[in-house]
């Protein structure tokens, strides 16, 4: 059995791990590489090998650093079955058909503004895919459901489990025959912390021959949900009450959009925040909401609660999902008062440039960076303080206040990674720590041996292959 490390190793984007066994080839993962100078390039350059010759993909969720590359790898010529749970299934075929179309919109832009003379230095980007081979992709998805031990091909068996990340995410148990032994690899995916609002708690795993675990976060401990609470209510009333700005949250479509969604009713029901209006604006975001609300079974119970309290009382929080274009362009006329929950959540992309380049002169208005930054994005520039940043190729001065909200993240802290790894009854023969930039992968991997007493704990490299 061979694994290669397509992606997410000694970095968090880019998810993809080739295993080729006695019973078939597959890929777990297909994500697209964010963040950095390089990513596009590297995506480009990504699935370096026959992808005809695989049996089978399957997907532990739906952000784009996880299945953003699967139109790709159908246009590349895969033509087999993409195994993931039905609520994966529902976010897949809005992401992707989205990024496609941000990249084609990308391509254009850059083109029609050197057309024009404009000051563009790059080349214009040609789309990875476009939205229609992305709908071509599409066709390969087979829903599986939690807990439904399947058949992939004889000889290995599959079954995910809740992850506790965002809808429908999963940690993959699989189990691969080779002549008279079999070996159980286990894949987290990325998993959520516990005891954090809308999902479930990520399921505990027993055993493992093999496990790749993720690292997001295993170098630090998350701020207490209270803690963060207190902070997230400071910077709503200084900034729509005192100062009488905007308050502008860069919030992935899927996942972090409900999250805050949740978290400011839950203060407006507690007294804690006056009446609010939000403004999603984010079509990606407000779909994904509609998915959200079509899966309750997924959801946690205070969230059903809390879902129904909004839809009796409208009035203390009224949410607006903005859909046209022309009414996001009429939010940047709102001088003050407005919460604005806009996609990307790296801020590398979608309308939330737009409220960025809007708002980030202004010291009257304040940005909530409530998620992961990856390295090179402009949301990471904001959170190492940059003075300026550059948005549509013009340079923005950045004189609003930036406030980074560390509790509510969708990932597992390091606490939360070393109590999961606990649960299982015995160490795995190997383990290789992905999705973590290269010193937090490094730092998690001496943790888990210092704390839980493994050994054969690795950091892969980017394509390195694995004999086990």
């Amino acid at each position: 059995m061979k694994i290669t490390f397509f992606g997410a190793a000694g970095e968090v984007t880019g998810s993809c791990f080739l295993v080729e066994c006695a019973a078939a080839c597959f890929l777990v993962d297909c994500g697209m590489f964010q963040g950095g100078g390089d990513a596009y390039q590297k995506n480009q350059r990504a699935l370096p090998f026959d992808v005809r010759k695989l049996d089978f993909v399957l997907l532990t969720h739906a952000h784009i650093d996880h299945s953003g590359l699967l139109p790709r790898l159908s246009m590349l010529g895969y033509r087999g079955p993409i195994y993931a749970t039905p609520a994966t299934i529902d976010l897949v075929r809005v992401l992707l058909l989205d990024s496609a179309h941000i990249q084609e919109k990308e391509s254009e832009w850059v083109l029609r503004h050197r057309h024009r003379g404009g000051r563009v230095a790059r080349a214009a980007p040609t789309p990875l895919y476009t939205v229609t081979q992305a709908q071509a992709c599409l066709r390969l998805l087979r829903p599986v459901e939690y807990d439904v031990r399947t058949d992939a091909v004889p000889g290995i068996e599959f079954c995910l489990r809740d992850a506790g990340h965002i809808l429908g995410s999963a940690i993959l148990e699989l189990w691969a025959r080779e002549g008279e032994r079999t070996r159980k690899l286990v894949f987290s995916g990325d998993l959520g912390q516990p005891e954090r609002p809308v999902l479930h708690n990520p399921t505990p795993i027993g055993e493992a021959d093999i496990l790749l675990v993720e690292s997001t976060y295993g170098n630090r401990l998350h701020k207490r949900l209270e803690q963060t609470l207190d902070e997230i209510v400071e910077v709503f009333e200084d900034t729509l009450h005192r100062r009488r700005g905007n308050v502008i949250i860069p919030a992935f479509a899927v996942g972090r959009t409900q999250e805050m969604l949740y978290v400011l009713a839950e203060l407006v029901r507690a007294g804690r925040l006056a009446p609010l209006t939000v403004h999603v604006d984010s079509p990606m975001a407000s779909a994904a909401t509609q998915i959200t609300l079509r899966h309750p079974a997924l959801l946690d119970e205070r969230t059903r609660e809390l879902i129904d309290w909004q839809q009796r009382h409208p009035e203390r929080l009224r949410i607006e999902f903005v859909a046209d274009v022309e009414a996001s362009m009429r939010l940047n006329e709102v001088r003050h008062g407005a919460v604005i929950l806009s996609a990307s959540g790296m801020c590398d992309a979608g309308r939330i440039k737009y409220h960025l380049q809007n708002n980030l002169p202004r010291p009257e208005c304040s940005v909530l960076i409530t998620g992961f930054q990856a390295a090179g994005t402009l949301g990471r520039r904001l959170v190492d303080g940059a003075r300026a940043v550059r948005i549509f190729g013009k340079p923005v001065p950045v004189r609003a206040g930036i406030h980074t909200i560390g509790g509510l993240s969708a990932h597992a802290d390091r606490a939360a990674l070393l109590d999961w790894l606990g649960a299982f009854q015995r160490p795995p023969a190997r383990t290789f720590v992905v999705h973590g930039e290269a010193e937090t992968a490094a730092a998690f991997a001496s943790a888990i041996g210092e704390r839980l007493g493994w050994s054969g704990v690795t950091v892969p490299g980017y394509k390195e292959e694995i004999m086990l």
